[in-house]
């Protein structure tokens, strides 16, 4: 994807921020929700999305074996390429290792789970606060203002005309191996969506009327993008950051296919499974299937739901 088709996929979200309430005086937010509730994608996203969590905090609990334990060792032959299918006290069967992949499964949720939500935050956080800076120094800086916009934007541009996964293994590679350097490569790769976003957003709301207003009565600039600016700019970016949960955990699987994710192969990992059973795809392809579903699905959940999301807030799709 081109910068500037990146580009204007962020702005056109970002421009939803600036309806602030539809033709009936019902809230954005209020409007939004209704649809929502109405939304077959949505549900069905926020359903998978729900179980996906559930199972995070509760598999480990779940699991009928420790997923670290080979007790079935003695039961596997890789070289000869012999495994232990499905079975009563296996449900998905055996790994390579003798170990069994009903328990890594329910075990690995959580590591993926919280892989993509600590790399969206480190977007998010570090985004916001980027994109904020700008939006402000654009909205309410003056002609200084809008050269340090310019200047900030050209940087955030340059983050955005690089493909998000190279960027990511360029980062990932320099850091090292570890589910530490996933979680902020990908992180990083975030970031200028998340600025770009916000930083649209606030362009948008600065010529609203209550800004006008409050400049008018002569509070405080800094008041202004605090208080009024960038709290009614939020809209989009969560949308965004629903969208970024689904790109972040495919992201970090990618990473972890190539050899650049945990380096401790006995913590599950649906992404770490994944390049576990690449070599074994021939004699047991469910290895690889079970976490690769796993992921699709979570992703599927999250993009559901986040696409539902932006649909809903988009004034130009409003019945």
């Amino acid at each position: 994807m081109s910068v500037a088709t990146k580009t204007d996929k962020i702005q056109r979200l970002a421009e939803l921020a600036a309806v602030k309430e539809t033709s009936t005086g019902a809230s954005l937010w209020r409007e939004a929700f209704r649809r929502l509730k109405h939304s077959k994608m949505a549900i069905v996203g926020a359903v998978i999305i729900a179980l996906f969590v559930l199972l995070s905090i509760v598999g480990p609990f779940l699991a009928p074996y420790a997923p670290t334990a080979q007790t079935w060792r003695g039961e596997v032959f890789p070289n000869r390429g012999e495994f232990v299918g499905m079975r009563a006290e296996n449900w998905f069967g055996l790994d390579h290792l003798g170990r069994d992949m009903f328990s890594r499964i329910l075990v690995g949720a959580r590591q993926t789970l919280l892989v993509g939500v600590v790399a969206t935050m480190i977007g998010l956080v570090i985004g916001f606060v980027i994109g904020g800076l700008a939006g402000a120094f654009a909205t309410l800086g003056g002609d200084t203002g809008k050269r340090v916009d310019s200047v900030i934007m050209r940087f955030i541009d340059i983050m955005l005309a690089m493909p998000s996964l190279l960027l990511a293994v360029s980062i990932a590679a320099v850091m090292g191996q570890s589910l530490t350097t996933v979680m902020i490569a990908v992180g990083v790769v975030q970031i200028p969506v998340f600025a770009r976003l916000l930083r649209g957003s606030m362009l948008a709301q600065g010529s609203a009327d209550y800004v006008l207003a409050a400049q008018s009565l002569g509070v405080r600039k800094r008041r202004i993008v605090l208080s009024q600016i960038v709290p009614n700019s939020l809209s989009p970016v969560i949308v965004q950051a629903t969208l970024s949960l689904a790109t972040a955990i495919i992201e970090a699987a990618a990473l972890s296919y190539l050899g650049l994710g945990n380096p401790d192969p006995a913590i599950p990992e649906w992404g770490v499974m994944l390049t576990q059973a690449q070599r074994f795809f021939d004699n047991a392809p469910m290895m690889a299937v079970y976490p690769a579903v796993g992921i699709i699905i979570t992703a599927l959940g999250f993009t559901l739901l986040g696409e539902a999301m932006r649909e809903a807030l988009d004034p130009k799709l409003r019945g």
